[in-house]
């Protein structure tokens, strides 16, 4: 803004005082001080406002305004209220260095000029960047990428004060600002993205607000190509014009350092607009992927089809160079396989989605977005670490093939790759609130495999190994193939009728004698095994003299009819504490 327009607001009840022919000057920032020596806070272009407490005597004026011309400030407003007038030395001395003078009147607010500069100046600096984005998406639309979502971050930190990061659906850093703040931490991010997630599903409009300590967050939804449209706020159609679950788990977010709940609607539109720009990154990144999702297809179409070997390891020679280049070597693979679950049915079982379709041609497309993005993580930080990835979907599952180096001969591959837990490790709390209580995500992880002959075993290890997760409690749940060895393989696929009688027969005797006489046989029977039946280990960790230990062993195989010095007796209570 110019001065000359500050001059011709009658609120602001400015007078000017000298520099008549300096109005045209450009005003870019406000700052109110009574130091001395303000300089240092001073970065050229602001109107400075100042009392004069820190005038002593008319020879102060002439270097407290030198200073203000050195530093490039655009005018100085002094307020009448300390003295009753501005001095004439003060007007003299920004005369002398041609500085415009405003005196202030004493019923005027510091704060109600620093208002209004503030809100002027944020405008146009709004429509300044408004048309640099505006731009900038031109480009991007039409040839190669103009620098990604960073070079729009650095925008919005540069032009309006704003730090700005890029997140996935699973909390993890897209892009974000170059400037020395604080990065966000790893619990910060996933908080928002599962306030993010959480939002989205309940239908609530965005921006949406988080506040995490001192700190408020805005929110912004980044929505793939699919579902935005070509004319102005495309960026804030309804949740109801979409189907959230095709898209909650997969869309990223733009998340800014600020409340937007006061923002005009000059400024959210520029935010949206923000946001499409960002999305053109986001459905380049995704287009990115064709030729990997295309190898994994052939490949998992030639494992279940029971096609040679040969034929196999044909594809994946074709694969391995485009998955990790330059290996050199014949990589081994491991298989991933994940599936999205609505409680409705959606999940490529009997039931309907929102429009009356069958939803489960929805959850293969859906899973494969979402594998593609928790397996960023466990293999190494940043997103061309995703070109690794090759996820194909058949039905209602997606399917990862993942390559990983070759292991030394004295492994046998069972050590290496992605372990089950580290999918999970930093996703769980933002999958879990985009769920919202109605649907479930499950993976299963083969060992490694070192031959094409391998893979088809690999599948089905994963397979079996999502099963295994599925069947345990949580939204978010893995099993890795270490799993598939143990009595945890079996335990899920026990009827729960034949569970229950099962677990009563063994252990109801048990828990009624603890209800009347809260005589603790079932922590002690838990103990017991715990310590591989060593009294003195049992005895010492329940702080229990041996001969009471004995007591209760003892009382427990009278109630039950069974001798726990038997490997028999041992396995089925074991079994029978596992599965109640």
């Amino acid at each position: 803004m110019r001065l000359r327009a500050l001059l011709d607001t009658d609120a602001l009840g400015l007078k000017l005082l000298g520099g008549e022919d300096e109005l045209d000057r450009s005003v870019r920032g406000v700052m109110t001080t009574d130091l001395r020596d303000p300089s240092r806070y001073l970065s050229g272009g602001e109107l400075v406002l100042t009392g004069l407490a820190w005038r002593r005597d008319a020879a102060d004026s002439e270097p407290f305004v030198r200073i203000l011309v050195q530093a490039g400030v655009a005018a100085l407003a002094a307020g009448e209220a300390e003295l009753g007038r501005v001095p004439e030395d003060m007007v003299a001395a920004c005369a002398r260095h041609r500085l415009p003078l405003f005196a202030v009147n004493e019923s005027v607010a510091f704060a109600t000029i620093t208002e209004h500069v503030v809100r002027q100046v944020s405008g146009e600096r709004a429509g300044d960047l408004a048309a640099v984005v505006d731009r900038h998406r031109r480009m991007m639309t039409s040839g190669p990428a103009g620098g990604g979502p960073d070079v729009v971050l650095d925008l919005l930190g540069s032009d309006l004060d704003l730090r700005a990061w890029v997140l996935s659906p699973t909390g993890r850093p897209v892009a974000g600002p170059k400037d020395s703040g604080p990065a966000l931490s790893a619990e910060v991010c996933a908080k928002l993205a599962a306030e993010h997630l959480a939002a989205t599903r309940a239908g609530r409009r965005a921006p949406h607000r988080a506040t995490l300590g001192a700190t408020t967050y805005s929110l912004f939804p980044v929505r793939g190509s699919e579902h935005r449209s070509a004319v102005p706020g495309a960026g804030r159609l309804p949740q109801a014009a979409r189907d959230v679950r095709e898209t909650v788990l997969s869309d990223w977010l733009l998340v800014v350092e600020a409340d937007a709940g006061e923002w005009a609607e000059e400024r959210l539109d520029l935010l949206y607009g923000v946001t499409q720009l960002i999305a053109v990154e986001r459905d380049r990144r995704d287009a990115a992927r064709t030729v990997r999702r295309r190898l994994a297809q052939e490949v998992l179409e030639l494992v279940q089809t029971g096609a040679a070997p040969a034929e196999i390891a044909a594809r994946l020679r074709v694969a391995a160079p485009v998955l990790l280049p330059g290996l050199g070597a014949a990589p081994h693979w491991q298989v991933v396989v994940a599936r999205v679950e609505w409680a409705d049915g959606s999940d490529g079982g009997p039931g309907r989605g929102p429009d009356g379709s069958d939803g489960s041609a929805q959850t293969g497309p859906v899973a494969q977005t979402l594998l593609e993005e928790i397996l960023v993580d466990p293999l190494a930080a940043g997103p061309e670490q995703s070109d690794r990835i090759a996820v194909a979907h058949t039905g209602d599952e997606a399917v990862a093939l993942v390559p990983l180096p070759a292991v030394s001969s004295e492994h046998d591959g069972s050590e290496t790759g992605i372990l089950a837990d580290a999918l999970l490790e930093s996703v769980r709390e933002p999958l879990s609130a985009g769920l919202d209580g109605d649907g479930r995500v499950t993976l299963g992880v083969s060992a490694a495999v070192h031959s094409a002959e391998g893979l088809r075993g690999a599948l089905e290890e994963a397979r079996h190994a999502r099963r295994v997760a599925a069947a345990r409690p949580g939204r978010v749940c893995a099993a890795g193939h270490h799993e598939l060895a143990s009595h945890v393989l079996l335990l899920p696929f026990v009827p729960d009728d034949v569970r229950r009688a099962f677990t009563a027969r063994l252990l109801d005797p048990l828990r009624d004698y603890d209800r009347r006489h809260r005589a603790e046989l079932i922590p002690t029977l838990e103990s017991f095994l715990d310590c591989d039946g060593s009294w003195t280990r049992c005895a010492n960790r329940l702080h229990l003299h041996v001969n009471t230990l004995r007591y209760r062993v003892g009382r427990i195989e009278q109630l039950t009819g069974r001798d726990l010095s038997r490997l028999e007796d041992k396995l089925d209570f074991f079994l029978a504490l596992r599965m109640s």
